[in-house]
């Protein structure tokens, strides 16, 4: 455990010189919204930076590395063949709109309050594919790595196959305007949501096998909070209710967020 405090100053370091980088191309691009495409990558960035400087046993560096990797890079892709070529995202559009109305640099602005605010969250969730790497004991895999990827598993394919189902959902004219309650979507409204909270609390049992990995808690805690109040369920479903009176009809029927059968019509 000696290294940890190094592991945690090593990816701390490779995520704000990453997101640097991205940061300098978000500013020539006119576009902030390319720190979307990163979310993902990013987390394989932190696990195999981990993996090169922790001196954990090696089954579990590469359990966590390849977890991270599966799921980072899947949703790097999506996102990435989802966004570029559509232009800034509305949300950094309307925050440049307002930092240049006051007479403010929104390059400098986008710098804190949007890079480098992600990169702090984005350190700690990693918490666990970095504690997870760093210590020896046990020196094999155990009941949490299995219970742990079992959950990873569950997630990776509800938001995966979410994603795609409802991709392709949009990409039929005859559905414009329609809600999407099909496949997934028949038994949760977030299905990718509930996903990726599912597997980031999957990679955190992976990390526990060593009462060490009970530090990186707040990794799922946090992750399952910003995806139900922050960024995800919340922010959409407004948007949703006013955009699409069907919407509505459809919450009253559907989970929200645990995937269970839908609720019959009265």
């Amino acid at each position: 455990m000696a290294e940890l405090p190094f592991v945690m100053i090593a990816t701390a370091l490779a995520v704000v010189i990453a997101l640097t980088l991205l940061w300098s191309l978000s500013v020539a691009l006119k576009d902030a919204s390319i720190i979307d495409i990163f979310w993902g990558p990013g987390f394989v960035l932190i696990a195999w930076v981990a993996f090169l400087f922790s001196d954990g046993v090696d089954a579990r560096k590469w359990l966590l590395a390849t977890l991270a990797t599966l799921w980072g890079l899947r949703l790097g892709v999506y996102l990435a063949l989802r966004n570029i070529g559509h232009g800034e995202d509305p949300r950094y559009v309307a925050m440049r709109k307002r930092a240049e109305a006051n007479g403010q640099s929104f390059a400098r602005r986008s710098y804190t309050r949007v890079y480098l605010l992600q990169g702090v969250i984005m350190w700690i969730v990693s918490l666990p594919l970095q504690l997870g790497q760093t210590y020896n004991t046990p020196s094999s895999l155990g009941l949490a790595a299995i219970i742990g990827t079992a959950l990873f598993a569950i997630g990776f394919l509800f938001e995966a196959v979410g994603d795609f189902q409802l991709s392709r959902f949009k990409t039929d004219p005859a559905n414009k305007g329609q809600v999407m309650d099909r496949g997934l979507w028949r038994y949760t409204r977030h299905p990718n949501y509930f996903g990726n909270a599912c597997l980031w609390w999957g990679i955190f049992v992976v990390s526990c096998e060593n009462l060490v990995g009970l530090w990186g808690l707040i990794s799922p805690v946090l992750m399952t909070f910003l995806l139900l109040k922050v960024s995800g369920v919340s922010l959409l479903e407004q948007s949703l209710k006013d955009t699409k009176p069907a919407y509505r009809d459809y919450v009253q029927r559907t989970s929200a967020f645990f995937p269970r059968p839908p609720k019959q019509s009265v």
